[in-house]
């Protein structure tokens, strides 16, 4: 057994800079390169021990509930946590943690990062440490707090240090941890967080941090900018992604879920994802960097690139969707254009102009 078997995913933020898209379903569960989001995050860390997956999620548990279905072929037991309150970061994860007697890894719900989790355990483990971050470089250090570093051990945060103030730092939190047992316990009740209030007060009581500074990928997937960002990153195998190795890959970066449907003369230009039961008809294109999730239709002489199509989504014929994301369940009538980071909710409908 792993000195660390659970995992606690911080996935109660509102996601509003991706409305429509997270007016039902929450910004960790929004479909990512073949499953949900949160689904691909939490099935990298099987191969580091991780068997149990702790949720802290806002009042509604209910729209995590596919999550389990998603991961349980990997042995992954998934529970959630609600919040009958707003907690803040380190508030939701004190509730979710209450009673654990052993390390737990933390991470952010909505970051894609290339991470060596094996690394920041090894990290956690090997320094004794009370808690151990992931950091990750930066150039503009006026956007966040920097963690001071002495070594391996962090001595202290500044919080967001003009350009060239701090020379020989710039390390930032990267969003993923390890908490010893009980680090959460001494702090008050109520709304608590991690950056402003945990880790400056486990430094001030003498605790022990260490720090993992991880060169590669690290992304807020928060806009649809970075959102597709993301996609394309994963699509080109810049991040090792569970769902994507469920769909065999043709020496372009081609995928086809079984049972899709591509039409002889349909072209499609990798790397793209088509899922489970899509139709893709005659002279459709469909890529680079596209997803079309299970059950989409893209009609005759449509063109798809660069864009996340949600289930059952109808795409007309001659129409052309670029760089937009699409939900569940939208109508794009023929020869309609949707594209320049378009965002479009589940159910809607799109004409042609």
């Amino acid at each position: 057994m792993s000195a660390v078997d659970t995992a606690l995913v911080l996935a109660g933020g509102r996601g509003t800079r991706l409305l429509p898209l997270t007016a039902r379903t929450p910004k960790p569960m929004l479909p990512f390169c073949g499953a949900s989001l949160l689904a691909g995050m939490v099935r990298r860390l099987v191969p580091h021990g991780v068997r149990r997956v702790i949720l802290a999620v806002g009042a509604d548990a209910a729209p995590f509930a596919p999550l389990s279905a998603e991961v349980a072929g990997d042995g992954l037991h998934v529970e959630v946590v609600t919040e009958p309150e707003p907690l803040d970061t380190a508030g939701g994860a004190r509730l979710a943690l209450r009673g654990l007697d052993r390390p737990v890894l933390v991470l952010n719900g909505d970051v894609l990062t290339d991470l060596d989790v094996g690394a920041l355990l090894a990290r956690h483990r090997d320094d004794g440490a009370d808690a151990t971050l992931a950091l990750t470089r930066v150039e503009d250090t006026s956007a966040f707090g920097v963690c001071l570093l002495d070594g391996t051990r962090i001595t202290g945060f500044v919080e967001k240090p003009a350009p060239g103030t701090l020379p020989g730092h710039d390390t930032v939190n990267a969003g993923t941890y390890v908490l010893g047992p009980g680090v959460l316990d001494d702090f008050p009740d109520g709304p608590l967080s991690f950056e402003r209030t945990v880790f400056p007060g486990l430094l001030a009581a003498g605790r022990r941090i260490a720090g993992l500074v991880a060169d590669g990928v690290w992304s807020d997937l928060g806009t649809p900018e970075r959102l597709l960002a993301g996609q394309r990153t994963v699509l080109g195998g810049g991040v090792a992604w569970p769902p994507l190795r469920d769909v065999a890959a043709d020496p372009s970066g081609v995928r086809v879920a079984d049972g899709a449907e591509v039409a002889a003369s349909a072209v499609l230009r990798g790397p793209v994802l088509v899922g489970p039961g899509a139709r893709v008809a005659a002279g459709a294109v469909v890529g680079p960097h596209a997803v079309l999730a299970a059950g989409v239709e893209v009609g005759p002489g449509a063109r798809v690139e660069d864009a996340t199509v949600g289930p059952c989504t109808r795409i007309g014929a001659d129409a052309v969707v670029v760089r937009a994301l699409l939900g569940a369940d939208v109508e794009v009538a023929a020869r309609a254009v949707v594209g320049d980071l378009a965002v479009v909710g589940d159910g809607e409908r799109v004409g042609a102009a």
